[in-house]
């Protein structure tokens, strides 16, 4: 293996914001070590913050990884001169300029996987923009970013402006009412986002704090399910208000609730929960629409909502269509049918929730 490979290897890296080309053609490449099994690739940034460092860095390792699977691998950033900025830039720590001007910063949280969270976020975030509120949603599951296939905003290619004193932000996409960022716009389809902890919680800052948001009533954060790095990065970096929990009625879901009810309420975090939701409460077949089937338990979210003193803001049925819009970039949120109407009950209760605590 040569630094020539390398660099052909490197040439699959592309930089979306800077008109799709890589980062060898960028000149990014600062360095390329070849040792006794280990490839070492040094990235070169202007002083001013890259709003995709942490992707390409990824990026980079996940081609590392995979076209020499043999070799360890080591991807490094150093800063390199460029031409001065118009005024001095002062962003190498993210402040809070482009969040300002939201009113809710609202976590949507799940003690585990597999309870709907996502569906949930991007129907919920539909149904306030319908009810006249101006809304935003932030994808930060960073391993599993789904929201680019729920909204049918999977083409959409980030933009990113720069303002005359050098700072850069992210435009969002926007559909349905709602502005959209999510780390899956930065990924092809099944790329696999080899982060760790540090990475991922960096990549999380930058996908809020660094995107052009403008003025919100509601900004979302679907964020990854369970408990650790991101959650207490998250409450500790961005002044997110509170949480919302989703679970289903089982009582493995259930169990993983009060541990989540119990992070934001830990010493060090101190977040509020206004409340839980509770998804797949039941089946009712399309032929039969009075008919139930707790395929799940029964009841489960009411009862933990009230052993936790949480109010529980709604239940989402198991129905084909919302699997299906979430499938075809249509929430159900934006139709009349009952499991459309559902959201809106739920962001009615979320909102007069929000309003009392006003």
């Amino acid at each position: 293996m040569t630094e020539q490979d390398i660099m052909q290897a490197l040439t699959g890296v592309r930089h979306p914001a800077r008109e799709d080309k890589d980062i060898v053609a960028l000149g990014m490449v600062h360095a390329v070590e070849v040792t006794d099994g280990k490839v070492t690739v040094t990235l070169g940034f202007p002083k001013r913050r890259d709003p995709l460092t942490e992707y390409l860095v990824g990026s980079t390792r996940a081609t590392l990884i995979r076209e020499f699977p043999d070799m360890e691998n080591e991807v490094r950033t150093v800063i390199v001169d460029e031409a001065p900025a118009k005024k001095k830039s002062n962003i190498l720590d993210l402040d809070f300029e482009q969040v300002k001007d939201i009113r809710h910063i609202i976590g949507i949280a799940s003690g585990k996987g597999g309870v709907g969270k996502s569906t949930v976020a991007v129907n919920l975030a539909v149904a306030l923009a319908r009810m006249g509120y101006k809304v935003g949603l932030a994808d930060a599951d960073v391993y599993g970013p789904s929201v680019p296939v729920m909204t049918g905003t999977e083409g959409h290619v980030p933009e990113a402006v720069e303002e005359e004193d050098g700072r850069q932000w992210i435009l969002p996409a926007e559909k349905f009412g709602v502005k959209w960022m999510s780390i899956g716009y930065f990924a092809d389809r099944g790329q696999a986002l080899i982060w760790r902890g540090p990475m991922a919680c960096n990549a999380l800052k930058q996908m809020i704090l660094q995107v052009q948001w403008g003025e919100l009533d509601f900004l979302l954060v679907d964020m990854p399910p369970g408990t650790g790095d991101i959650h207490i990065s998250l409450v500790h970096d961005i002044p997110v208000e509170g949480a919302v929990i989703v679970t289903t009625p089982q009582n493995v879901a259930l169990a993983d609730v009060e541990k989540g009810v119990n992070m934001f309420g830990n010493k060090g975090v101190e977040k509020p929960v206004f409340g839980i939701i509770e998804n797949m409460s039941w089946f009712t077949p399309a032929e039969h629409p009075d008919e139930k089937y707790y395929l799940f338990g029964q009841g489960g979210g009411v009862a933990m909502a009230r052993a936790l003193g949480l109010d529980l803001l709604g239940q989402v049925p198991i129905v084909q269509s919302i699997r299906e819009g979430g499938d075809a970039g249509e929430p159900v949120a934006l139709g009349s049918r009952p499991d459309g109407l559902a959201f809106l009950e739920i962001a009615s209760r979320l909102v007069e929730k929000l309003g009392k605590k006003d």
